[in-house]
């Protein structure tokens, strides 16, 4: 431990910022794992862990109480947006395998410190790819509201945009951020850096910067964090780099029965009757979770203006008819 450090946790001892030195214990706990100390490492991760969970149960809830949200500083704060999402999974409706995969990766989370005690880690990276408006990003808000995290959303587009040439060095903050600071960190548009080396129209600094990333990602996780990186695009990422995601969740439009699903929830208090529906579902079919829900509220809106009490086939129907035409002008557009 150096000098700094130690002054650090000295300073957030006096000041009484105990999760602030809860969080410098976690840095030296990252230090210890790049220096090849792992047993070190999980030894402080432990009791981080455990001092969080006391803090928790002491203030009541059933310990299911938020850890106070820290918001990027510096550099961070140009790239990286925070927020503390109130949803969880139940919120969406998602298709059984991928449900069964995001319920493995809260439990690996919450019962993560029972891992460590038997050499396990619990589950950190996932990669999630799909067409857009497949509920990625939502999965990313969801996962923070269930681990009770805030959730940090990078868009790595704009990194390359703004910082070309620096890149590698944000991410670096990026990642540090990530073993410091334990949260829900969503990489969107992840294919900005993750696209195949063998590209013919790759640049130098691509390159670099996709080797840091492979070497960030087998950094020691001290903080636990997860990380999601998401992607229309999978067929042009890294295989190297996918092979570094514990799970890789492949998201689809919904069928005729999730479309049907996600209306129905979309419409809260308003009912869906089966021959409103039945009129309306051929319309639905091809749509993405952004879209039918896009289409719901529109519905809703309108039979509140209108003051009707429940949902009619023409409006459900014309609200679908003008999401599948959008969607057409965008495809001939492409």
């Amino acid at each position: 431990m150096s000098a700094k450090q130690i002054v650090a946790l000295l300073n957030s001892h006096i000041e009484g910022d105990e999760e602030q030195f809860l969080s410098l214990a976690l840095q030296v706990a990252a230090d210890e794992a790049r220096a090849g100390r792992h047993a070190e490492a999980d030894r402080l991760k432990r009791l981080v862990q455990k001092a969080r969970d006391r803090k928790r149960e002491a203030g009541g809830a059933g310990g299911r109480s938020p850890i106070p949200l820290a918001r990027p500083r510096g550099e961070l704060q140009e790239i990286v947006h925070s927020a503390y999402p109130k949803i969880i999974l139940d919120s969406m409706v998602l298709a059984l395998p991928i449900r069964a995969k995001l319920d493995r990766l809260v439990r690996e989370q919450r019962e993560r410190t029972v891992l460590r005690d038997h050499g396990q880690r619990p589950s950190t990276h996932l990669l999630l790819v799909g067409p857009p408006g497949t509920g990625k990003t939502m999965t990313a808000s969801a996962l923070a509201g269930e681990l009770r995290l805030p959730l940090f959303t990078v868009r790595l587009d704009s990194v390359f945009s703004r910082f070309f040439g620096e890149t590698a060095g944000k991410l670096r903050l990026l990642f540090d951020q990530v073993a410091q600071v334990r949260g829900v960190y969503l990489l969107d548009e992840f294919d900005a850096i993750g696209a195949s080396r063998a590209e013919a129209n790759d640049v130098g600094e691509i390159r670099r910067v996709l080797n840091s990333v492979l070497s960030f990602m087998e950094e020691p996780n001290a903080t636990d964090s997860v990380v999601l990186a998401a992607t229309n695009h999978v067929e042009i990422l890294d295989n190297a780099l996918a092979r570094r995601f514990d799970e890789v969740i492949a998201y689809e439009v919904p069928d005729a029965d999730g479309a049907r699903a996600i209306v129905q929830r979309r419409l809260g208090k308003l009912k869906l009757p089966v021959r409103v529906w039945t009129a309306a579902a051929d319309l639905a079919v091809g749509l993405s979770q952004g879209e039918l829900t896009r289409a719901a509220d529109r519905v809703v809106k309108q039979t509140i203006l209108d003051g009707d009490k429940g949902v009619s086939p023409e409006l459900l129907c014309e609200a679908l008819r003008d999401r599948q035409a959008a969607r057409g002008r965008f495809r001939r557009g492409a």
